[in-house]
C-alpha cells in the first residue's frame, strides 16, 4: 500500500447531514461525535514519516464508543511505537450548539 497523504477528501454539506441523521436514526450509539483540538493533530500528523492517521472504532472499559488516531506511514503502516490519540471530548455532553450535523 501506498500513502501519498491525499487520501480522503470533501464531501458536500446535504450529504454530511444526511449520513449524520442516518447514523442517529440507526440507534448506533449515544455518542454522535468526538472533537480533538488542532494542536493535538498536529502532534500526530508531525511525527517523523508520517503522512496520514487512521482512526479506529473502540470501546473502553466502561462499553463506551471511542475513536483512536494513529499516525501511519507512506506504506501504509499504523506507527503503534509512537502517539496514539484518545481523550476526546465526546457528545453528548460536549455537543456544538449550532451545527446542522448535530441534529
Amino acid at each position: 500500500m501506498n500513502i501519498t497523504g491525499k487520501e480522503g477528501g470533501p464531501i458536500d454539506r446535504d450529504q454530511a447531514k444526511k449520513w449524520t441523521a442516518n447514523y442517529r436514526a440507526a440507534g448506533r450509539g449515544k455518542t454522535n461525535s468526538h472533537l480533538f483540538g488542532a494542536e493535538t493533530v498536529k502532534q500526530l500528523l508531525d511525527q517523523e514519516r508520517c503522512v496520514a492517521m487512521r482512526i479506529y472504532y473502540a470501546l473502553d472499559d466502561n462499553g463506551q464508543q471511542q475513536l483512536l488516531l494513529v499516525g501511519t506511514d507512506a506504506e501504509g503502516n499504523d506507527m503503534t511505537e509512537g502517539l496514539i490519540l484518545d481523550l476526546s471530548s465526546p457528545c453528548p455532553p460536549d455537543c456544538s450548539v449550532s451545527s446542522e450535523l448535530a441534529g
